[in-house]
């Protein structure tokens, strides 16, 4: 008798134990995940399930990015490069995601939103603990913003502790220091609580990798992925800055910051400055 013959039988019986023994459902949690939308207006308000929904879902993106972008700087950490390219290559798709989720929200009209605003009282995306880990994760450090977890020790502690560790940027630079790119001191060197500042030498530095991009192709890949990686961030924030207004025009945020004018000061933002920059140098 074949190997075949015997092997299949053993296949179908694990199939069938696994069907016994775990539903979709029940991997999936799909109990407590399908009665987390939990609508609060009174009398009931249609669109406010819209409005959780989005939220929940965006969360859940957040917490994929998170997850990958750990795992990116973790493995720069350890100079292994080409499984943390493939890490941001994720990170791309999910941003990709959540950018056209913005769509679905848009749908929502001022006339609606005004229904169910005063039920979100205080409650903003400003506060999510998730949206802040990815930044401080891609360098946008603030030691304010860690106020803002006061309320919330885990989150706290947590971002307290990304606060003070390299963003992804800085272990790229680290990942190339150790590869014998002439990286400057002090970008190896620094307070990683504080916002990453361009370096002009760093820039230098680019310029030759971009000069000869066959002789660098894998740090020349990894630059441009980053890039990629921000102009997707860069669009999520405009995205969600055309959604506010359309929504809430200039009225402030439920959170208390300034709404609109809080968003487009966040699209002067840049986490890895010297990979637009060295733009200006190529071909002079």
């Amino acid at each position: 008798m074949s190997d075949a013959t015997h092997e299949r039988p053993l296949e179908e019986g694990i199939e069938r134990d696994f069907s016994r023994q775990m539903s979709y459902g029940d991997y999936l949690k799909l109990d407590t995940l399908l009665s987390a939308q939990r609508p609060l207006s009174d009398p009931p308000q249609h669109d406010e399930l819209l409005f959780i929904i989005q939220h929940q879902t965006t969360e859940l993106w957040l917490k994929l990015l998170v997850h990958e972008l750990r795992s990116a700087r973790s493995l720069l950490a350890g100079d292994d490069l080409a499984p943390a390219l493939k890490r941001m290559a994720r990170v791309k798709h999910v941003q990709h995601t959540i950018t056209d989720q913005w769509s679905v929200l848009a749908t929502l009209t001022p006339s609606e939103y005004a229904l169910i605003r005063p039920f979100l009282a205080t409650s903003s995306g400003f506060q999510s603990a998730q949206y802040r880990e990815v930044e401080f994760l891609l360098g946008n450090k603030n030691h304010d913003m860690v106020k803002v977890f006061q309320h919330d020790p885990a989150a706290h502690a947590e971002l307290t502790t990304l606060l003070f560790q390299p963003s992804l940027y800085d272990e790229l630079l680290r990942y190339l220091a150790r590869q014998g790119y002439a990286v400057p001191a002090g970008c190896l060197d620094r307070d990683w609580s504080q916002p990453y500042r361009s370096d002009p030498e760093l820039v230098e530095m680019f310029a030759e990798v971009y000069a000869a991009p066959e002789r660098h192709w894998g740090v020349y890949e990894t630059c441009e992925e980053l890039v990629d990686l921000e102009d997707n961030f860069q669009q999520w924030r405009f995205r969600h800055l055309q959604v506010v207004q359309r929504t809430i025009g200039h009225k402030s945020g439920t959170g208390g910051s300034s709404g609109v004018d809080f968003l487009r000061k966040a699209l002067d933002l840049t986490f890895f400055p010297e990979l637009y920059e060295v733009r200006t140098l190529i071909g002079q």
